[in-house]
């Protein structure tokens, strides 16, 4: 794990050189991939690494586990509150909105619970960006191959970034090269949660484990039970946009 760690660390500190950056910043959440994002990071850029904490309606304790995770690691750290921005922007698109058209998305409860939640990843990836802009930066996401199998996560919000070094790597293996990397204890430990809303973790609103998906990825759909494989083959095609860059029409040859 530490020669993968250090095979990571060089491929960061190759996409920096080829962008013409001069590091890498990062939002620190206080769960376990941005964590070791982060410290990848560091070895990668030990002068040029900047991680964000950006509160925005959490859990104050996932502020806490970021900062833990800044302190083991000396990590150059910023905190930005999101969460006037945000109940700014959603009041007024809410009041723009109204019930137009009437009695359609906006009196759906479900919807607006969704589209609450998904304007806090895009609002912190709008805020790295500024952070990277202004220091020269690339932004490094910290989505894994678990996640982004089945587009668990939102998009143009954390999976809107510059690289992606967990890409490849199911969470089990994430949690490995954590513990070998020194990740604090409490982060490797804690259920894994986007932060959503209040008591949201990511298998709860998955309907299966992480454990039930990676042995779907890593030893086909034999080896988990067929309610699970029609979750995660259903989850696989609803979310096969994000995974694409937009079609683009081509006009007909003249």
């Amino acid at each position: 794990m530490r020669d993968l760690a250090s095979s990571m660390a060089e491929w960061l500190r190759a996409r920096v050189h080829e962008a013409g950056a001069r590091g890498i910043v990062l939002g620190l959440s206080g769960g376990i991939d941005s964590a070791v994002v982060a410290r990848l990071a560091q070895m990668a850029c030990a002068d040029g690494v900047m991680a964000v904490i950006m509160p925005a309606d959490s859990d104050p304790q996932d502020a806490a586990d970021a900062k833990l995770v800044a302190e083991a690691f000396d990590l150059p750290v910023m905190t930005i509150d999101l969460a006037r921005p945000l109940d700014a922007l959603f009041v007024q698109t809410q009041q723009a909105l109204g019930t137009w058209p009437p009695g359609s998305a906006p009196d759906d409860e479900r919807l607006a619970k969704m589209a609450r939640a998904n304007l806090k990843p895009r609002l912190r990836m709008t805020t790295l960006y500024y952070v990277a802009n202004r220091l020269n930066y690339i932004v490094a996401g910290t989505g894994n191959r678990t996640e982004i199998a089945i587009g668990y996560y939102t998009k143009y919000g954390d999976g809107g970034v510059d690289v992606l070094p967990l890409g490849a790597m199911v969470k089990s293996q994430v949690r490995a090269l954590a513990r070998e990397l020194g990740v604090p204890a409490p982060v490797i430990e804690k259920p894994p949660s986007a932060g959503l809303w209040a008591g949201q973790t990511d298998e709860g609103e998955m309907g299966f484990t992480y454990a039930e998906l990676e042995h779907y990825l890593l030893r086909g759909p034999d080896a988990v039970a067929p309610a699970t494989v029609m979750k995660i083959e259903r989850l696989a095609r609803a979310s096969e946009h994000k995974r694409h860059l937009p079609p683009v029409f081509q006009p007909p040859a003249r």
